[in-house]
């Protein structure tokens, strides 16, 4: 569903151009990683307004789910660190709670 991909797509967006201020404030990179940390961040914004849900504060909603699910991604094959069993269970429960509010039937 295109919907997810959006959502995806902005999660691994985010998630990258926070990474690269992460990586120049906490890891003493070059102030140079801050450019496609930029760029990224604005990816972010254009993917999640890419989605077509009725209310943005609903769509940021939804949102969290996925970029829980996607930063134990991350955490993952980036950072090298494999989630634990609860780092899981979280994600799910989240990603059940953005399913809730995505596909509920709402009067028109």
């Amino acid at each position: 569903m295109k919907v997810w991909l959006y959502y995806s797509l902005a999660a691994v967006a985010e998630i990258a151009g926070c990474f690269t201020f992460w990586m120049w404030l906490r890891q003493d990179r070059s102030i140079w990683w801050l450019a496609p940390g930029l760029l990224c961040l604005a990816a972010f914004a254009f993917f999640l307004t890419r989605v077509d849900v009725d209310a943005a504060g609903r769509t940021y909603a939804i949102y969290g789910g996925v970029y829980i699910a996607a930063s134990l991604l991350w955490l993952w094959l980036v950072e090298r660190q494999p989630p634990d069993r609860w780092d899981l269970l979280g994600a799910v429960v989240c990603l059940v709670g953005s399913g809730i509010i995505l596909f509920s039937h709402r009067p028109a």
